[in-house]
């Protein structure tokens, strides 16, 4: 792949999405995805095929079927990551996900998620987005501004509900 390209759609720069070379990267995530939810695999086969598509994973990463990357590669999960049935992960960008995360069914975005974090179902949060560790973003919010450590946020848009204490 022209490198240019890939450094232009990792730095958020406009891109040439149709280079050959990027949307090999594409097929690839898709064909992954694909292997993994086509069939049943086992735990070891499962961990492969999970550490062949995202850029870093371990074997505490567990991702449900219909799950849905850009390129996986540039997708960086921490220890325990739990990612639900329908969730897309946009990662034309570099997305960093902490330790202890939750996805609930049917989350989209690009984001940084911290340590311990709780993403309720149907929660939309905005590309871009910061979410601090040991946060819980309630079912069905639309986060739209950064969500600090230690709190809890619900609503649309995501308010301030409480603040957790360790």
């Amino acid at each position: 792949m022209t490198k240019y390209e890939y450094e232009k759609m990792i730095s958020g720069d406009l891109f040439h999405g149709f280079a050959p070379e990027l949307d090999a990267l594409r097929k690839k995530a898709s064909n992954l995805v694909h292997q993994m939810q086509s069939s049943y695999n086992g735990r070891s086969e499962r961990i492969r095929l999970t550490k062949e598509l995202l850029g870093t994973s371990d074997e505490t990463t567990y991702l449900e079927k219909y799950a849905y990357f850009d390129y996986g590669i540039n997708t960086h999960v921490g220890k325990n990551f739990y990612m639900n049935a329908g969730c897309v992960i946009l990662d034309c960008g570099r997305v960093d996900i902490g330790n202890d995360v939750i996805f609930g069914p049917n989350i989209f975005a690009p984001l940084k998620i911290g340590d311990n974090v709780w993403i309720g179902g149907g929660s939309i949060i905005l590309p871009g987005i910061t979410i601090g560790n040991n946060s819980v973003i309630a079912a069905g919010s639309v986060v739209t501004k950064d969500v600090p450590e230690n709190v809890v946020v619900a609503g649309n848009p995501a308010k301030f509900m409480k603040k957790i204490d360790n």
